[in-house]
């Protein structure tokens, strides 16, 4: 039954993300809404009362904007979903105060804002990124080079940690992970990543680089998920995947490898370099300083 359900899960997404457009944005509310739903029950077992109906609004508002490519919008929505989150809280009148707002928060930025960075991904193209003269197709091979090194990283996990496994990675959060287990993971992201030259503009250095990042964080993201189920007491996020949990499950690892991949991508793959930028925002403002 876990196969199957990973085979159709996989061809949905799949589909949704070849077509691009309306399909995509459908596929990814629907993650949201799932996994923002989960998110919540967890942290209801553990007394907090996070405000569903402000995470899920929130979560629309990034979707929809960048859907859109209205990031200008952004920090607005991000400001006033902070401070709608007291005012839930506050009218809720529901204890502990503060953890409900800080989990409120968290929700939308968590189960929100980190999977719209599929969006983001999917959007590159030339005419976003001029220094990356690539077709309008690049941010859908982009996407596909993320999911396969997350799917590998998932194999050379399984299979490395189960045949080789010894040492504990994390005993406490996450018992049936070793340090074996995420250096094999590791290894075959990396084999993975290098034949991502041959379907994307990414030169040969640029896809290892950004295969070993994504592959950390793809790890890091998924003992986090295990984090916060371990502290709730909850084996799975729900039941609405026979297998394989709940979205959450399914998606840990995307939440944190789709944003790290983009941003690896727009500041340092496609020719426009973040940190020499930054200096020269440096040396313009001592000059303009100084005169």
């Amino acid at each position: 039954m876990r196969i199957v359900t990973g085979v159709i899960f996989s061809i949905i997404a799949l589909l949704c993300l070849f077509m691009g457009g309306l399909p995509i944005l459908g596929f990814l509310l629907v993650v949201i809404f799932l996994g923002s739903v989960e998110y919540v029950k967890i942290l209801r077992t553990k007394g907090f009362h996070p405000s569903l109906s402000l995470i899920l609004l929130t979560d629309l508002a990034f979707a929809i904007l960048i859907f859109f490519r209205r990031f200008d919008l952004l920090p607005s929505i991000i400001s006033l979903a902070i401070m709608a989150s007291f005012l839930m809280v506050l009218f809720m009148g529901r204890q502990p105060y503060i953890v409900n707002v800080a989990t409120t928060v968290l929700g939308f930025l968590y189960c929100g804002w980190l999977p719209c960075h599929l969006l983001l991904i999917r959007q590159i193209s030339a005419d976003r990124i001029n220094a990356f003269q690539i077709g309008t197709n690049e941010g859908l091979w982009l996407v596909i080079f993320v999911f396969l090194i997350v799917v590998a990283t998932d194999i050379g996990g399984y299979y490395f940690g189960s045949k080789f496994g010894k040492h504990k990675l994390s005993p406490v959060i996450s018992p049936k992970k070793t340090v074996e287990g995420a250096l094999g993971a590791t290894i075959m992201a990396l084999i993975v990543a290098s034949f991502g030259v041959f379907y994307t503009k990414l030169t040969l250095l640029h896809a290892l680089v950004a295969g070993l990042l994504i592959t950390i964080s793809s790890q890091l993201g998924d003992l986090s998920e295990s984090l916060v189920k371990r502290d709730a007491g909850v084996k799975d996020s729900s039941n609405i995947l026979p297998g394989h949990g709940g979205i959450l499950d399914r998606t840990d690892g995307y939440l944190f490898a789709l944003p790290v991949a983009y941003y690896y991508f727009v500041n340092f793959a496609c020719g426009h370099n973040i940190i020499i930028e930054f200096f020269k925002y440096i040396q313009g403002a001592i000059n303009v300083y100084f005169g």
